[in-house]
C-alpha cells in the first residue's frame, strides 16, 4: 500500500513538473517581455534613436510612395524600387541600410540594457508590430510575406 501510493506521488510530481515546464516554456518569453522596459534609455541607445529621427525625413518621401515598407521582422525594405528614380536609388538603399543597422542595434541595446540580451528577438518582434501598427495610412507593410498598403 504505501509502495503503491508512493509511486502515485511519485507520478504525480512527474505530471505536476511536465505541466509547469510546459507552463514556463510557453509563457517565458511573454513574461520576459513584460518585464522589459521598451522605453529604457542609454546613452548609445538615445545616439540611435537621435540617428533616426534625423534620418526619418528623408526617408517620409519614400515611405509615402510606397517606394518602401515595413517588414514583419522589425526592418524597413525597399518595396519597389522603381518607384526611386534611377538617381536617387543608390542614396535610398544606403537610408535603408542604414536604418536597419540602427534598427539591429536598437533592438540588441534595449535588450542589453535590461540585463537580458537573449530578449533581443523577442523585443525586435514587438518593435515589428508597433511599427507596423504605427505605419500611416497609405504606407506598406508585410504581412505573411505580402505587402498591404495600410
Amino acid at each position: 500500500m504505501i509502495h503503491a501510493l508512493f509511486n502515485a506521488l511519485c507520478r504525480y510530481r512527474q505530471s505536476a513538473i511536465s505541466v509547469l515546464t510546459t507552463i514556463l516554456l510557453v509563457a517565458a518569453p511573454t513574461a520576459a517581455l513584460a518585464a522589459a522596459d521598451l522605453d529604457i534609455n542609454t546613452p548609445a541607445l538615445a545616439a540611435v534613436k537621435a540617428s533616426m529621427q534625423a534620418r526619418h525625413p528623408q526617408l517620409l518621401p519614400y515611405y509615402q510612395s510606397g517606394a518602401i515598407g515595413f517588414t514583419a521582422d522589425g526592418y524597413i525594405a525597399i518595396k519597389e524600387a522603381s518607384g526611386v528614380p534611377l538617381s536617387q536609388r543608390n542614396m535610398v538603399t544606403s537610408l535603408v541600410n542604414q536604418e536597419n543597422n540602427d534598427r539591429t542595434q536598437l533592438y540588441q541595446g534595449i535588450a542589453a540594457a535590461n540585463g537580458h540580451p537573449e530578449w533581443t528577438g523577442e523585443i525586435q518582434r514587438t518593435f515589428a508590430q508597433r511599427w507596423m501598427d504605427k505605419a500611416q495610412a497609405g504606407w506598406f507593410v508585410q504581412k505573411d510575406g505580402q505587402w498591404l498598403k495600410k
